[in-house]
């Protein structure tokens, strides 16, 4: 079987494990604290701590692993990336106190200590922007650093910035944005058969993703207004158009629809004189 490692908690667990169960395969798992669950008839999932997953994949630990970018990123390890999953949005930002007088990086004194658990991305980007700066490597929370006079800044994840604010700290540059990946070990992809096994599961995550923010819409339409419809509702490929047994004058069109613009679509459908209007979920949604 081929070994999936996922995060054991946090908001990458609960992203992968959904992403996975979507794409049609069910978690068997012996215990609530079992280490390992069957995955359908091709994987094995391993739960671990996110920040190793990228060194237990490069490893041989496991051959497959969900994790975020900025975790790869800071591992540097030798890894193909498959797929961007969407899901555990956030940054990679320097924050200070937001009373001190740091407000850019123009402002950071030389030799600044850093206090952050992303050592090796931290003193990359510093290099970059030439500054001289001293990073103070810490294994938990970073936030409480400059208040107790340990760091002038922290490097530390964000998403929505209301941990920041709360915690009395001001961003003041962006080092990366991160979301969760699909990883593997390079020379896993040099096996046939794997590879193959591999590409579909790819495949089955890509579709969920696709479908995310799609929904499929279909009405009765005036077939005189073909033209508008056509416009309104492209679809992928055109909509798709259906005679009604006895419609007379209208036809079905169905299509697939961002579901960030449904309010205009159907608004300006029942402009055209459709009815019957019906709006559901997609699944997955293959190219």
């Amino acid at each position: 079987m081929i070994r999936l490692a996922l995060p054991n908690k946090g908001r990458l667990a609960e992203g992968a494990r959904e992403l996975l169960e979507r794409a049609g395969l069910e978690f068997d798992v012996r215990g609530e604290r079992a280490l390992q669950a069957v995955l359908g008839d091709d994987f094995l999932a391993l739960f671990v701590n996110a920040r190793d997953i990228p060194e237990f994949v490069a490893d041989g630990a496991a051959d497959l692993g969900i994790t975020g970018r900025d975790l790869v990123a800071e591992a540097d390890r030798s890894l193909a990336e498959l797929l961007d999953l969407g899901f555990g949005r956030c940054r990679l930002v320097v924050a200070a106190r937001d009373d001190s007088s740091i407000r850019s990086l123009d402002d950071l004194p030389p030799g600044a200590r850093v206090a952050t658990t992303f050592t090796r991305l931290a003193a990359d980007f510093f290099v970059r922007e030439r500054r001289s700066v001293t990073i103070v490597p810490v294994s938990g929370a970073a936030e409480i650093a400059p208040h107790l006079g340990v760091a002038d800044v922290i490097v530390d994840l964000v998403s929505t910035g209301s941990t920041l604010k709360v915690n009395g700290l001001l961003e003041i540059a962006r080092i990366m944005d991160s979301t969760a990946l699909l990883v593997a070990r390079p020379v896993l992809l040099e096996d046939e058969a794997t590879q193959r096994r591999i590409a579909e599961l790819t495949a089955a995550l890509e579709s969920v993703i696709r479908a995310h923010d799609q929904r499929y819409l279909m009405a009765n339409v005036p077939r005189a207004a073909l033209p508008a419809v056509k416009r309104i509702i492209p679809g992928i490929s055109g909509p798709t158009i259906i005679d009604i047994m006895d419609g007379g004058t209208f036809v079905a069109a169905h299509a697939v629809v961002d579901r960030r613009n449904l309010y205009r679509v159907i608004a300006e459908l029942k402009a055209v004189g459709a009815a019957g209007i019906l709006v559901t979920p997609i699944e997955r949604l293959m190219p």
